[in-house]
């Protein structure tokens, strides 16, 4: 039998095929060469970032450190008092105990600017700063209250040897708040049913999704009255016979007053600033930050994580009391 026959192969033909599939080729991995030069340098790039950062910000717990020679330590109250904000008791009990330790510290100013927040936080502060003033008898505290010191702000500053502010200054708010929603009638509304199970007949009685009732609403008023009770006396205790009428009505309503005002009925000790301060009162004029601050990782962290936690918690109704 014959072979079967075939074509001749164009030789010059497959050889530019070829050209052509190597050229391809080459040009494929140029370009994941090229990318991946270019995740290289981005990660790079990222890395000499996160290094500076690490080097260069300021770590938490890190404070201004006195190159030598007498001076006045400052610490800020700023911002609302809770866990995990500038203001929570960690951070502010840590600057104290860093201030009254420093040798060169001739006394402590908290500059006070704040709406007030957990009674918890603010309690432990309080606390500390009498502590610290037992324990550092040398070392006198003024709380020097700038646009606002209500609620647990001035909790804190009640707990200093000596109080000031500007004559128009907020100071005050002596009360007790918490605060939710309720989603009954809108779920209503909607023809939403709530499926509720608990164990416990009032494990759910904050939940913002049931009706309230009216012996829940009296033991919550109960928790509330108990924890004004314990803001007013710790106030009385910190100011004493300097409560010109403690008697005085409204005095722990809730009002806030003028620094003006607030010099009057014995709240505030004078109207003077920090600098003043310093420079009058505690006789040292230099100044030394020993508040503590957060790094840009730290503020990061926050914001992705509890910062959301903390805004949505009042919406659900899941807000605690607050010195606000």
């Amino acid at each position: 039998m014959a072979d079967e026959w075939k074509a001749p192969e164009d030789k010059g033909e497959d050889k530019s095929w070829r050209l052509l599939e190597k050229a391809v080729l080459a040009g494929v991995q140029e370009q994941r060469r090229a990318r991946r030069w270019g995740i290289f340098f981005k990660l790079l790039t990222f890395a000499y970032l996160f290094g500076a950062l690490v080097l260069f910000a300021p770590w938490k717990g890190e404070r201004g450190v006195a190159s030598g020679g007498n001076h006045t330590a400052l610490i800020e109250v700023r911002g609302m008092i809770a866990d995990e904000e500038n203001a929570s008791a960690d951070n502010i009990v840590g600057s104290l105990r860093a201030a009254f330790k420093d040798a060169g510290t001739r006394g402590v100013v908290l500059r006070i600017n704040s709406p007030g927040g957990s009674p918890v936080q603010s309690g432990y502060i309080y606390d500390e700063i009498r502590r610290l003033r037992t324990e550092y008898p040398q070392t006198r505290v003024y709380a020097v209250i700038t646009d606002l010191g209500a609620s647990g702000a001035y909790y804190i500053a009640s707990a200093a040897d000596a109080i000031y502010a500007d004559k128009a200054s907020l100071v005050g708010s002596i009360g007790v708040t918490a605060a939710g929603f309720g989603f009954v009638g809108a779920m209503e509304k909607l023809g939403i049913d709530r499926r509720l199970y608990t164990a416990g007949e009032h494990k759910a009685f904050l939940d913002p999704f049931s009706p309230p009732r009216a012996d829940e609403a009296e033991f919550w008023e109960s928790v509330l009255q108990t924890t004004h009770r314990q803001f007013i006396d710790s106030v009385r205790k910190g100011r004493g016979a300097r409560l010109k009428d403690a008697e005085h009505p409204e005095l722990f309503s809730g009002l806030v007053w003028s620094g003006e005002q607030a010099l009057e009925l014995g709240l505030v000790d004078g109207l003077a600033s920090s600098s003043q301060v310093a420079r009058e009162v505690i006789g040292e004029e230099r100044i030394v930050d020993f508040t503590r601050k957060d790094t840009p990782l730290d503020r990061f962290a926050k914001k992705l994580g509890a910062g959301v936690a903390a805004h949505l918690s009042p919406w659900l109704g899941l807000q605690g009391p607050s010195l606000r």
